[in-house]
């Protein structure tokens, strides 16, 4: 087991290749752990380097009522006739019971809710 830190795109390459070399490896072998370190360096390498920034509160709000095939009127009943149109509209900020509501009514993560905060 050669393992070193992944500093560039072609280290990161690299060790992709090689968890794929490693990918069915026994467990409690010397391959399995060598795939977990490198899964380990892998994702710190793309957390440094591959940031995705959280969704727009809004826009997460959205795409859940998308997938679960609601309208405003239906989130209206959750949060209140007046709140969605201002929400949406971006003149009235989520309230901590709205955040509260949307994770627990709607399962949406209320990391996506909280935002920039």
């Amino acid at each position: 087991m050669n393992i070193k830190l992944i500093k560039t795109k072609k280290d990161y390459e690299e060790a992709l290749k090689r968890v794929e070399e490693l990918w069915n490896a026994k467990v409690g072998s010397s391959r399995a752990d060598e795939l977990e370190v490198l899964s380990v360096l892998i994702e710190k390498y793309e957390e440094e380097n591959y940031r995705i920034d959280a969704p727009d509160p809004i826009e997460a709000i959205k795409f859940r009522m998308n997938q679960l095939g609601m309208q405003r009127k239906d989130l209206a009943r959750i949060i209140g006739q007046n709140r969605v149109s201002e929400i949406f509209n971006k003149k009235r900020g989520l309230s901590l019971k709205m955040i509260k509501t949307l994770n627990r009514k709607l399962n949406i993560p209320a990391d996506s809710l909280l935002g920039s905060i």
